[in-house]
């Protein structure tokens, strides 16, 4: 923010706002007294009260001189440019770099936001005019944002929100302010399903039936939204949770955070054993709770004592060594088989690497086109191919097209396409082989269920397909029998049954058990 604000600057020197910011931001760093001796009865801007002030007084000529040579060097130079330099240059608040003055200001912490707005200015420059005003502009019109993650500051006082501290933990966690309770409806009361229209809040006394429950709705959200944040603040400590509160001249709600602690206190037993009085000197008093292990009398059933944990044998795991993992390492990948892929017979022309392309073109056609009606099926395929992305004439394209339309309009196939069907279902785990076991990672491209029968639908587009069983490739055939393996277990008692459908004709070939088995004796790890 203060290198945007000095960028502010420098694109419109005559912004008294602007400059303000400027100079009591960290390269400058005016004190409040210097910078009201420039503001306080100048005639015309605040640059030009500095200016002429520089003329007379020593104390303001190196932020003139400082200010003034960016001035110069702004039009000329580009934002990467403009912010590294002005970094590792003295300025007036240090003699060493701009980048230890913002740090001796702000801390270490500002280190990351800075090194991220040079990364910024890097990737802009990439790919728009490096000027300084198009760069504001660009930044303005982004959403990014720089999170640190604060478990790394070891050693520091943190202060933040509960919204703030979700996902974090601190040894020492205190809740400062515990007796306040949310108690304003809000002013716009938005539709559900019992109010089809949003309502703004009136006068209670002038709310009909609906408004009201409305309204209690609302309140009933905003009250769980608020114990749901207490959850949050209480289980951030890691060691040591300190519950205050200051008590002004109203009484706290019975809903507020304090009075729900001290009654989950006392439904648990837990006396007052701790008293403030005479240890603070602010003047707070009065007794309160502590609970620490075993000590306490009655200790919650949540909460078990050193003695009673350490008395219990420790679970039997603990001696045992852990099992050992699914052989090989890699996981079992059938759609990228360990074997070679068959070659095949292109037909968009002598390049190898189109077959790749048409495949994948297929694939993704056969995804998506079962999810339109009919009708609407060519339009949207043709429309795909067409685009100058894939690169296809339009001979090509009528091939392609042709051959998808034709599987989806084969009556033969129509309970593989059905609503009880998915396209591209992932699958992993760890798959039972002979006397063995591996981890599966695959997915498989067409998933239907019907009756007690789970289908498994892989397509291939190899030209010219096998017709003969005999004549399909051993890497096909294992890919399926892991897939069988692995929803064997996923569907107990269904039949899985096998399906390869080649594109080109079209025309299935399922794959019977006997087939399987053998291939999946391929895949079993070896023992000993």
């Amino acid at each position: 923010m203060d290198l945007v604000a000095l960028s502010d600057f420098l694109l419109l020197p005559d912004d008294d706002l602007t400059l303000a910011t400027v100079l009591k931001g960290p390269l400058v760093g005016l004190s409040e007294e210097a910078l009201f001796h420039v503001a306080h009865g100048r005639r015309g801007t605040l640059w030009r009260s500095l200016v002429a002030l520089a003329e007379t007084e020593p104390e303001f000529r190196p932020a003139r001189r400082y200010l003034g040579d960016l001035l110069a060097r702004t039009d000329f130079s580009a934002p990467y440019e403009l912010f590294a330099g002005l970094l590792n240059r003295p300025c007036p608040a240090d003699e060493r770099s701009g980048r230890r003055a913002i740090l001796k200001r702000l801390g270490p912490d500002a280190q990351d936001p800075l090194e991220e707005f040079l990364a910024v200015c890097l990737a802009f420059e990439k790919t728009e005019p490096p000027s300084l005003q198009n760069f504001l502009a660009w930044l303005a019109a982004s959403d990014a944002e720089i999170k640190r993650e604060l478990e790394q500051g070891g050693g520091t006082v943190r202060i933040m929100t509960v919204h703030g501290s979700k996902g974090l933990q601190a040894p020492i966690v205190f809740l400062p302010d515990t007796l306040g309770s949310p108690t304003q409806s809000p002013p716009i009361l938005w539709p559900d399903e019992s109010c089809p229209v949003p309502l703004f809040a009136a006068r209670r006394s002038q709310e009909d039936g609906l408004c009201a429950e409305a309204r209690a709705r609302a309140n009933r959200r905003r009250d769980q939204e608020y114990r749901r944040l207490l959850y949050v603040a209480l289980t951030r400590a890691e060691d040591r949770l300190y519950i205050c509160g200051h008590q002004g001249k109203r009484e706290p709600s019975d809903e507020c955070w304090y009075r729900l602690f001290e009654e989950a206190m006392r439904d648990n037993g837990v006396p007052h054993s701790f008293d403030f009085t005479g240890l603070c000197p602010d003047g707070w008093a009065g007794e309160g709770w502590r609970l620490v292990g075993a000590q306490t009398a009655e200790v919650p059933r949540h909460v078990e004592s050193e003695e009673s944990a350490a008395a219990e044998p420790p679970p039997p795991w603990i001696a045992e060594p852990p099992p050992g993992e699914p052989e090989p390492s890699r996981p079992l990948t059938p759609s990228r088989p360990d074997g070679e892929e068959p070659a095949v017979r292109s037909p968009l022309g002598t390049d190898d690497g189109q077959r790749f392309r048409r495949g994948l073109l297929v694939h993704r056609l056969l995804q998506t086109l079962p999810n339109l009606a009919e009708a609407a099926r060519e339009t949207a395929c043709r429309r795909f191919l067409a685009r100058p992305a894939h690169k296809l004439t339009p001979e090509q394209q009528d091939a392609i097209a042709r051959e998808t339309l034709a599987v989806l309009s084969h009556a033969e196939f129509a309970h593989l396409f059905g609503p009880g069907s998915r396209a591209e279902v992932p699958l992993v785990g760890v798959v039972a082989l002979g006397d063995g076991s591996r981890a599966l990672a695959g997915r498989i491209d067409r998933l239907a269920l019907t009756g007690d029968t789970v289908w498994i639908v892989d397509y291939k587009t190899n030209r010219p397909p096998p017709r003969d069983l005999e004549d399909v490739p051993m890497v096909y055939r294992r890919q399926m029998a892991a897939y069988r393996e692995a929803l064997r277990a996923v569907y107990p008692g269904r039949r899985v049954r096998c399906v390869l459908l080649w594109t080109d004709g079209p025309y299935t070939m399922e794959l019977p058990p006997s087939v399987l088995d053998a291939a999946a004796a391929g895949l079993a790890p070896r023992v000993g």
